[in-house]
């Protein structure tokens, strides 16, 4: 059958899916639920504790109606029950689009014979309840109060009843909203994990034949019978120049699609893995090349530390100013929650207005005197904070530059999904 709903036609075979969408999945299951966010559940607690004390009734549940059944799910005086929806007082009003109040149940046509009355399951004689409609029109059951005895609560008292029932609704409507995010988080990393996966396949598979273009393009450009100033040898140059460029971008994405792997997590020293960062660029901490590192031990997948410092310290080494001397500093601060690793420069910075773009995938600034590059570095950077449980700060450096910092935590809880 199909039930109308100030205007709105609901199937009651649809009922199930619907209050499923709610998180109440045990009340369509026809279990005793509780709603799957704990506060939640001990937000409707709570609730019909006040709704049964300003009322002065010893009894209010948050009543569930499903297609064949009554489910509480939040209760004061009695424990959560389910029943029949046959046997359901609340199911016989619930959808009147109103607040309904009975002083005496066992005079009321309605009831005289609901078990709940009769005795069969208990003798309600006082009984009121308020419909839990939606803002959409569904009505998903009740906020009942009610008692063994004649009770006459004031208009004032019902009016209060009414609030609580709408409080209770927007518990419901969260827990909803909850789930829903829930879902599209999933979703988001289901796709997130496919996109990395195909970004890493397609990267790997096309730098195969680009290592073989530049590889015949270079044989070419030595070839004794091309003689110097031929124009071949200039356009040799142009794809060698573009294909060395479209390498670096594949291995760039590659690095990127590679951070959503499983973390590797060991200790491991600050100082030897920014050594080896260094080296992997060409040069070696100390005076000569103007970068500093004071140790310190951390938590972390030793790869991917490696990673965000050889990026971090590429940055520096391509955006300094040509009018100083580089000075760079790899440093750490232990804290309870983990180790924040920075890498402080006296570069040409990043402006706060350029800081969010910055760690964007593919964005670059595109500044007058920039290098080239992919817009992948600072990306990648952030990936891999995100997998260790922090965030990529960038601040200035005192005197100028940027400091970019990192925290790696302790201890991993579920990771946040972002792009």
């Amino acid at each position: 059958m199909d039930t109308v709903v100030h205007g709105r036609t609901v199937a009651e075979t649809d009922r199930t899916a619907a209050i499923r969408n709610y998180g109440l999945d045990s009340a369509a299951a026809g279990g005793p639920p509780s709603p799957a966010d704990g506060d939640a559940a001990g937000a409707l607690t709570n609730l019909v504790r006040l709704a049964a004390r300003l009322c002065g009734v010893p009894f209010s549940v948050v009543n569930i109606i499903t297609e064949d059944r009554q489910v509480q799910i939040a209760a004061s005086g009695v424990d959560p029950a389910v029943c029949s929806r046959d046997d359901s007082m609340c199911a016989k009003v619930f959808l009147a689009g109103r607040t309904t109040v009975v002083p005496d149940a066992s005079r009321d046509p309605r009831f005289v014979d609901n078990p709940f009355v009769t005795g069969e399951i208990a003798s309600v004689r006082f009984y009121a309840s308020v419909p839990l409609e939606t803002a959409s029109g569904f009505v998903l059951g009740s906020l009942c109060i009610f008692s063994g005895d004649l009770e006459s609560p004031t208009a004032e008292q019902i009016g209060m009843v009414e609030v609580l029932a709408r409080q209770v609704v927007e518990v419901l409507e969260l827990q909803h909203r909850t789930l829903q995010l829930s879902d599209a988080l999933a979703e988001l990393q289901r796709s997130n994990a496919m996109l990395g996966e195909f970004a890493g396949r397609v990267s790997h598979d096309l730098r195969i034949p680009l290592t073989t273009i530049l590889g015949y393009a270079e044989l070419a450009e030595d070839d004794p019978d091309i003689p110097t100033g031929h124009p071949a040898l200039e356009y040799l140059e142009f794809i060698g120049r573009g294909g060395r460029r479209m390498l670096r971008t594949l291995e760039d994405v590659l690095e990127y699609s590679r951070v959503d792997g499983g973390l590797c997590r060991e200790r491991v020293s600050l100082l030897a893995v920014t050594e080896e960062a260094a080296h992997d660029l060409g040069v070696e901490l100390g005076f000569a090349s103007g970068i500093s590192c004071a140790d310190a031990e951390l938590l972390a997948d030793p790869v991917q530390l490696r990673m965000l410092l050889q990026n971090l310290l590429a940055n520096s080494l391509n955006y300094r100013r040509p009018e100083r001397d580089l000075k760079v500093a790899v440093g750490a601060v232990v804290t309870r929650q983990g180790v924040t690793v920075s890498v402080a420069d006296n570069g040409v910075g990043i402006l706060p207005a350029d800081r969010k773009r910055a760690v964007e995938p593919l964005v670059r600034l595109h500044r007058a005197g920039d290098g080239p590059g992919t817009g992948l570095g600072l990306a990648t950077c952030r990936r891999i904070a995100h997998a260790h449980g922090g965030e990529l700060d960038i601040q200035d450096t005192p005197g100028g530059g940027a400091t970019i910092s990192a925290l790696f935590s302790w201890e991993l809880s579920e990771p946040a999904v972002r792009p």
